[in-house]
């Protein structure tokens, strides 16, 4: 016994002073494991994306944008694109007609926010009068006054001072203590700035919300290029981790370059993930042949647009190439058609035989053989094909045309495509209004997006503002996990 204890007397005396051991101090692990540099962690949102060829018509305002939406689903950020929102004439073309596209944004804001608004002032509280009253009940005359787009975007936007700058610095899941907040807003963070005009644009859209900072979703970005017209909406409380919001466009039409064809981009971060949003038109045609001229459409804008440098960091700038953001979502009329006869397809159709019809899908066709969007998903198709329909009918053109130069065979037009990991597609369908001679197109993802967060912040990952409410309100009959062609 007694040996024993010398030779562990020895023992610890030997580790006391050993060099390798001696300089190490632990009094402080603590406080020294509290200043490590954050981990990454990540939330999974969700982002809705619709897409809608209008034929160049003009809403009115009775036109419900509820079903187009998704509005019972209620998403994290919603980005809604828009083709033709004028006609292509050669006056458009070189002259843009901004009318439309504030009525459009008018309409999104008012479908988005409307629920909101409501809750806060029913119809029978009389101490809560609604403020548009008046507007209201002259609602069908005053819709059609003229609306300035670019009054309407600085109303509904969030301040673009904030979300265009670079707020890598800032990016930290745990609440920070208000004189630290990575994002200052004057009195009140998220709260929409109004002109004096606000007064007009109310009796333009009367059920605008006119109170400050009642907007559930603020706009943070929108663009228009001759008839394409791209929004992002977000929930309020995402904007203080949105940053680097750029645009960019490019026109693919007349000449090669003007702006009836082509594309709009909006890039931006959510926390330490890059987002790109890209809204298309491509070459029409269903000739033999012309699916290469929309192949090449989507190989100039990829190698072509450019966003301009924004981030102030050296080790990581953010991305100037649609290829190199982190997620990318890429929706539109691609234009692609059904390669068979007007009559073998109109028979597969009676037929309800889709999947006969897809298999002779261009986009399908094309991408499989690696000539287009290599790389890029889809999910399962499972709607009828989105063109071309008789106006303010649910008939295919082709049924009702005289002529045989007017029919067109009924194909997919509308599409929405993803790149990138971290997606996973919820929901893929077509809406079902008459408005336009295309069916409007929407999907729901569910992206991954990471974070920083300090050790020992207590987080659940996986959390959305909204992921408890989408699987409840969602149609059961077009939900369907992400099944990619």
């Amino acid at each position: 016994m007694f040996l024993w204890c010398t030779k562990m007397c020895n023992k610890f005396s030997e580790r006391k002073t050993n060099s390798h051991i001696e300089g190490l101090d632990l009094s402080n692990f603590d406080s020294s494991l509290a200043s490590v540099a954050p981990v990454t962690d990540s939330i999974d949102y969700r982002i809705f994306v619709g897409t809608w060829n209008v034929g160049g018509r003009t809403p009115n305002n009775e036109l419900n944008l509820d079903d187009f939406l998704q509005v019972e689903s209620s998403s994290d950020i919603y980005v809604v694109g828009f083709q033709e929102i004028v006609p292509l004439n050669a006056g458009n073309v070189l002259v843009e007609d901004n009318e439309p596209a504030a009525r459009w944004l008018a309409l999104i804001n008012t479908t988005l926010n409307r629920k909101n608004y409501d809750s806060l002032h029913s119809p029978g509280d009389s101490t809560h009068p609604s403020p548009n009253t008046k507007a209201s009940k002259d609602s069908k005359s005053n819709f059609f006054q003229k609306p300035n787009l670019k009054v309407l975007s600085k109303n509904f936007r969030v301040d673009s001072s904030l979300v265009k700058t670079c707020n890598c610095c800032f990016d930290s899941v745990t609440v920070l203590p208000e004189r630290h907040r990575p994002r200052r807003i004057h009195d009140n963070p998220f709260q929409t700035r109004y002109t004096s005009s606000m007064e007009e644009l109310c009796s333009i859209v009367p059920e605008l919300p006119a109170v400050p900072g009642l907007n559930e979703y603020n706009l943070i970005s929108s663009k228009q290029m001759v008839g394409l017209f791209l929004s992002v909406w977000a929930r309020k409380e995402l904007v203080p981790y949105i940053g680097h919001v750029r645009v960019s466009t490019m026109g693919t039409g007349i000449m090669g370059y003007l702006g009836n064809k082509g594309c709009i981009s909006i890039s931006m971060t959510l926390h330490k993930t890059s987002l790109c949003f890209v809204c298309s038109h491509l070459a029409s045609g269903q000739k033999e042949g012309d699916e290469l001229r929309r192949n090449a459409d989507v190989s100039d804008i990829l190698k072509g647009m450019q966003f301009p440098k924004i981030c102030k960091k050296s080790e990581k700038k953010a991305p100037e190439k649609i290829i190199d953001h982190d997620r990318v979502l890429w929706f539109g009329d691609l234009n692609y058609r059904v390669s068979l006869p007007y009559e073998e397809a109109r028979l597969l159709l009676e037929d309800n035989d889709w999947d006969t019809l897809l298999e002779k899908d261009q986009l399908i066709l094309e991408r499989d053989s690696g000539r287009v969007f290599s790389g890029w998903k889809e999910g399962r198709v499972m709607f009828a094909p989105t063109y071309k329909y008789t106006q303010n009918s649910d008939m295919y053109a082709g049924e009702t045309a005289k002529s045989k130069k007017k029919r067109r065979t009924p194909a997919w037009c509308d599409r929405i495509l993803w790149h990138g990991q971290g997606i996973k597609q919820l929901h893929y369908a077509r809406g079902e209004s008459r408005f336009s001679d295309h069916r409007p197109v929407c999907a729901v993802f569910s992206v991954d997006v990471e974070v920083k967060r300090k050790i020992g912040t207590k987080y659940r990952k996986g959390h959305s503002c909204t992921g408890s409410r989408l699987s409840e309100s969602m149609p059961q009959r077009t939900v369907f996990m992400s099944t990619e062609f």
